[in-house]
């Protein structure tokens, strides 16, 4: 019997039971395909290692993969992954692509690390791929353009490496290309200017780009409306050409090295919103007609732009932030730009603006900040600065203002900063002004301010300078509450009375001046909470009375001035226990002998015009404690002469026999070597002493240049460390001398940094340096508990010469192994921890990722946060762009003050420059929150 096909069964069939059979064939398909991509997302799942956020990739959890998360589809089919911050780390599945109608691909913002994956060019239907924010290496593929359907490619903030690949120029779909923040060399693809339908190009951040032009055929590009080409090495001038693309929203092209006049064209541009151009090299006048009306940020800070503000910025009427500090622009503020209907942040500091300030600033927008500090401007401020109550701070310090302080910042309760010093500026403070809710720096110093110290002050107030007015009246009492308060300065003024006992209770001063007024009465006695001062200056006032002795007990105190006072009495010997770099107590009525730790040149004029003062030793301008004149008396000429002839007889006979057992002693112990010894304190021990010391016994560390040891002095358990530092040969005489010359240097340095010098013992072929000894070992080795390299700044490495940037480096290092554990030369192969650390962060890395594992916990992140950031800031590579010291104290004792309260570490704008993005997600988003606060005071 014959066989029946399939197609004579579907002809022997009816209509409606062909098309049922076809129902069921087809659901058949669809189902296999659910059950297919089901399992390829399992395996996807799997292959991660089962990331948490993919918890509900189950088939347990009965529900279609079409309702997964990050899962979309269209007729039941998978056609997108979103899976953006989803925690993601390991590779890149290599079979992603058996999801056949993929079109849409996002896993930004993950920890993936691989090699571009060219497994994607099995995704046909691929429309958009985002492999942004992760750790991608090698070279992008030159055969990019395989995927060409893509419309959308961002592959920013990765580590790619090598040239962008000029093929790209071939992907004629892409409307979007982002490549910023990865590590390509080379230069700008001119082969981009192909790609006709893009409407947003990325390359910035390309630091590894050696410098190059714009290409003026990308100005082709009429579709393009972002150009964001920031921090890219690029140079020359903007192409006038730039103007022909006239569908551009957002242009950023800031802190490269262009040159030359902004083009006229470029403020032509009517769809233009948002224009970066700061940190270049641009100059000349910018252009006076201004029709790009739709304009909401502009910033042309830090160039060399001249000339006047275009009139024609009173038109912007859309213009929220205005940014034209650090240039050369002169002339007056056009009035217009006071009345701009929207305008928030204004920054014109630092040019040579004159003239009055326009009245109605504030008037008629929501103003935030008003910045016009380092200028020529006259006149009064705006009455109307805080109209809208947004105000957060006024900063125009360094002017020719006069006047007084507008009466309505007395109402302004989001003000966080109020800097006027250096103007003219007269009469009483707003009194809602002292106590406004969330200001935490006010600067008035050097104007010609009156009135009287406020009972209370706002309760966030960290900085107060006041100096060079003319404030009267007494410290109040109400003192006690300024609990924040870190740096007060009020020297030069005419204030009275005398110094509160509650001025001493706050525990967070770093800095006091009160020099120069017409205080009186006698230091309190008890100084309750003064641990963190560590500049105190009560100089030229009428203080009298004995100095405190709690003085002596300050741990932080470097910097002394007590000079020109009527303190009377004997120095405490307590004072001997400061470290200080700083020590005048000159013109007052003291008596008695200094302590001994002074006795030393750097404190040379510490103690002038004190004539009842008297040291024990002559390095000091002081007379001397031991010398009294001799009475006359009736010894006959020659009984004194035959006294003496004895006594020399005498002390020939002993030197002698003391040479002879000397040279017997040197024989034995091979000590034959001439030594010279160089003092720098009064010395409780002999050479002879030092140098029988130096022991296995009491050895207790080497390194490359010689050894430690710790060496008992005498019977009462005085201890020194001394360090031997050996050379094959003899010295030449200009290092001899070098060498002297900079131990000298060292010895006078009083710095509680620094251990003390005490002398130098030098011989043909060694030299032995005696400092004080401290008992609690080196920090290194309770970091780390063993020895390794100290942490070499580079221009220290290069000049061997020491100085407060150095040690602020050094101090930026022990920050870093606080906070990473790593050691200071432990940073990888090749670098130090320092290089690295900033590697780290330029790299757009998540700090908390650098951070020590075995201190790692959530309630530890915002301090290590913060003392990883500051030690970066330390260890920048310039030293002029280290802060000081005492910057570091203050930042670290804000820092403290924040945690004790209670409150998340915020780094204020207006308290500290340098600040660094928390990682490249941060970075990544700058695009968006660029216009972050400047800070000038």
């Amino acid at each position: 019997m014959a066989k029946t096909t399939t197609a004579q069964i579907c002809l022997q069939l009816p209509l409606c039971a062909l098309v049922f059979l076809f129902i069921i064939l087809g659901h058949a398909d669809s189902q296999s395909l659910q059950d297919e991509e089901q399992a390829v997302l399992l395996r996807i799942k799997q292959y991660w290692g089962n990331p948490p956020l993919l918890s509900r990739w189950s088939t347990a959890s009965n529900s279609p993969h079409c309702s997964w998360t990050g899962i979309h589809c269209t007729d039941g089919s998978v056609t997108a992954l979103s899976l953006f911050t989803f925690n993601i780390e390991g590779k890149f599945p290599p079979f992603i692509c058996d999801l056949k109608n993929l079109t849409n691909l996002v896993l930004g913002n993950n920890s993936i690390a691989d090699e571009f994956p060219r497994a994607i060019y099995n995704c046909s239907k691929l429309e958009q791929l985002d492999l942004s924010l992760n750790y991608f290496i090698g070279t992008v593929p030159s055969d990019l353009y395989r995927l060409d359907k893509l419309t959308h490619l961002d592959l920013s903030g990765n580590n790619f490496s090598g040239e962008i690949p000029a093929t790209i120029g071939q992907m004629q779909q892409l409307t979007y290309l982002k490549l910023t923040n990865n590590l390509f060399n080379g230069s700008f693809p001119p082969e981009i200017s192909n790609l006709s339908n893009l409407e947003m190009l990325g390359l910035g951040f390309m630091s590894n780009f050696k410098p190059s032009r714009l290409p003026s055929n990308y100005t082709q590009l009429k579709k393009l409306k972002y150009l964001w080409i920031p921090q890219s090495n690029m140079i020359g001038e903007i192409p006038e050409s730039i103007g022909d693309m006239v569908s551009l929203n957002e242009v950023d092209l800031s802190t490269n090295g262009l040159s030359g006049k902004i083009p006229s064209s470029l403020f032509m541009l009517k769809n233009l919103s948002i224009l970066y151009l700061h940190v270049n090299q641009l100059s000349r006048e910018i252009p006076q007609v201004v029709k790009a009306v739709n304009l909401r940020v502009l910033d042309l800070s830090q160039n060399n732009l001249t000339g006047p503000i275009p009139e024609d910025f009173g038109k912007l009427t859309k213009l929220t932030g205005l940014s034209l500090f650090t240039n050369q622009f002169s002339g007056a503020i056009p009035e217009s730009v006071g009345r701009l209907p929207s305008l928030m942040d204004l920054k014109l500091f630092d040019n040579n603006l004159s003239g009055t300030l326009p009245p109605d600033f504030g008037r008629y927008s929501p103003l935030r900040e008003f910045q016009v500090a380092m200028n020529r401007l006259t006149g009064k401020l705006p009455e109307n600065l805080c109209y809208g109550r947004n105000l957060i701070g006024v900063v125009a310090f360094d002017n020719d203002l006069t006047g007084e302080l507008p009466e309505s910042l007395g109402n302004c309760s989001a003000l966080l900063t109020v800097s006027v010093k250096n103007n003219r500026l007269s009469g009483n403070i707003p009194s809602g002004l002292w106590t406004s809710t969330n200001m935490s720096i006010f600067t008035l110093s050097n104007n010609s301010f009156t009135g009287e110290l406020p009972e209370k002050l706002s309760l966030k107030l960290s900085r107060l300078e006041i100096n060079d007015n003319k404030f009267s009246g007494k410290i109040p009492v109400g003192v006690s509450s300024w609990k924040s308060l870190v740096v007060f300065k009020a020297n030069n003024n005419l204030l009275t009375g005398s110094i509160p006992q509650e001025l001493t209770t706050l525990s967070g001063l770093t800095t006091l001046f009160l020099h120069h007024n017409k205080l009186t009465g006698s230091l309190p006695s008890d100084i309750v909470s003064w641990k963190s001062l560590n500049t105190l200056n009560l100089a030229q006032n009428q203080l009298s009375g004995p100095l405190p002795k709690k003085l002596g007990s300050l741990p932080s105190l470097t910097d002394l001035d007590l000079s020109e006072n009527q303190f009377s009495g004997q120095i405490p010997s307590e004072f001997g226990h400061l470290r200080l770099n700083i020590l005048n107590l000159s013109s007052n009525h003291l008596s008695g002998v200094i302590p001994r730790e002074f006795e030393n040149p750097a404190y040379s004029n510490s103690f002038l015009n004190n004539p009842g003062l008297c040291a024990g030793s002559g390095s000091v301008n002081l007379r001397n404690c031991n010398f009294n004149p001799t009475k006359s008396n009736k010894i006959s000429v020659q009984s004194l002469a035959l006294i003496v002839a004895s006594v020399v007889a005498a002390i020939l006979l002993a030197s002698c026999i003391l040479l002879f057992v000397i040279r017997g002693y040197k024989k034995k112990h091979g000590l034959g070597a001439k030594w010279k010894i160089t003092s720098f304190q009064r010395l409780n021990f002999t050479e002879s002493k030092i140098r029988s010391g130096l022991t296995e016994s009491n050895l207790i560390g080497s390194g490359g240049s010689g050894k430690v040891y710790r060496v008992p002095v005498n019977r009462i358990g005085d201890v020194v460390a001394v360090k031997k530092i050996w050379n094959k040969r003899k010295l030449d005489e200009r290092l001899e001398k070098e060498f002297n010359a900079e131990v000298k240097i060292l010895s006078s340095i009083r710095h509680s940094n620094v251990v003390k010098l005490m002398c130098c013992l030098s011989s043909e072929n060694s030299k032995l340096l005696v400092y004080e000894y401290l008992e609690n070992r080196s920090l290194d080795q309770w970091l780390h508990s063993k020895n390794r390299p100290p942490a070499i700044s580079a221009e220290y490495a290069q000049s061997t010469r020491v100085n407060e940037k150095i040690d602020v480096y050094s101090f930026g290092v022990v920050l870093l192994e606080l906070a990473t554990g790593r050691q200071a030369n432990q940073g990888d192969e090749h670098t130090s921890l320092a290089e690295w650390a900033w590697r780290h962060v330029q790299e757009g890395n998540d700090i908390v990722e650098a951070f020590d594992e075995e201190v790692k916990e959530p309630c530890y992140l915002e301090e290590m946060r913060s003392v990883f950031k500051l030690g970066i800031i330390c260890t920048g590579t310039l030293p002029s762009t280290r802060p000081s010291m005492k910057e570091v104290v203050h930042i670290l004792l804000r820092c403290g003050n924040q945690l004790a309260y209670g409150q998340k570490i915020v780094w204020n704008e207006y308290d500290f420059a340098p600040l660094l993005k928390n990682s490249k997600r941060e970075r990544g988003l700058e695009e968006d929150n660029h216009s972050s606060l400047a800070t000038i005071v």
